[in-house]
């Protein structure tokens, strides 16, 4: 599993960023509980676990 930082606002041309990959589920559950606790509401980022195979945004590479 992966261990994502992903636009808080989804503002299409911010890129996704890897925080952590190779992680296993249960603790990749618990670190993505904790940083998200630990941002605000009004964060830029908020993070999420995703399997392996997922494929990260590319923000405005994607778009152009």
């Amino acid at each position: 599993m992966k261990i994502i930082a992903v636009d808080n606002f989804a503002r299409e041309y911010i890129a996704d960023t890897l925080i952590a990959e190779n992680v296993n589920e249960y603790m990749g559950k618990r670190i993505v509980d904790l940083l998200n606790d630990k941002e605000s509401e009004h964060s830029q980022d908020s993070y999420r676990l995703v399997p392996d195979d997922y494929v990260l945004w590319r923000g405005m590479e994607e778009l152009v």
